[in-house]
């Protein structure tokens, strides 16, 4: 009587993982690719952060970790938050010798010359998630995607080119 008692527990069991539903949302990796001269110090999407890219890079490297819906929605967002750096490598002009009081003084005036940015971006339709990928381009516009296809890819939302020139005047948002 026990064995079988013992028996059904099993089978209940093993009945109720099997009913156990998949989530609706999953944390993927966040990448991102900057298409312009200036650096992206730090960016973060939904508050999940994402590593800093210098001018024209990014790609390879990915943090952990936003929470995204497995299936695309007309109207799906993220909110982005980033900051940029104008001039990333002016540092390499100064007359002050490297980490000396005279530099750190120069660095902490050339750091109020960085820009935060916050915007509502669309997620371009995916029909199976990968990782989340930001590309970062002239004029503070940002495009997400969020499949499992990496830029240079044929069937990738956006194949912007690496090296975008800001244009002397950005259109009206």
């Amino acid at each position: 009587m026990k064995r079988q008692l013992l028996a059904w527990a099993l089978i209940a069991l093993a009945l109720q993982a099997c009913s156990q539903s998949i989530p609706d949302r999953l944390g993927i990796p966040i990448e991102g690719y900057n298409h312009t001269s200036a650096a992206i110090n730090h960016f973060d999407v939904n508050g999940n952060g994402g590593p800093n890219i210098g001018p024209f890079g990014g790609g390879g490297s990915q943090m952990c970790c936003v929470a995204m819906p497995r299936k695309w929605h007309p109207g799906l967002t993220v909110v982005v938050d980033w900051e940029k750096d104008p001039t990333p490598h002016a540092y390499g002009d100064w007359p002050e010798p490297p980490f000396t009081d005279a530099w750190r003084a120069r660095m902490a005036k050339e750091k109020t010359n960085n820009t935060r940015h916050r915007t509502v971006v669309e997620v371009a339709p995916y029909e199976r998630l990968g990782a989340i990928t930001l590309h970062f381009l002239p004029c503070n516009q940002v495009k997400v995607s969020a499949d499992q296809t990496y830029p240079g890819i044929a069937n990738h939302p956006y194949n912007y080119p690496r090296r975008m020139e800001e244009p002397s005047v950005c259109p009206a948002s």
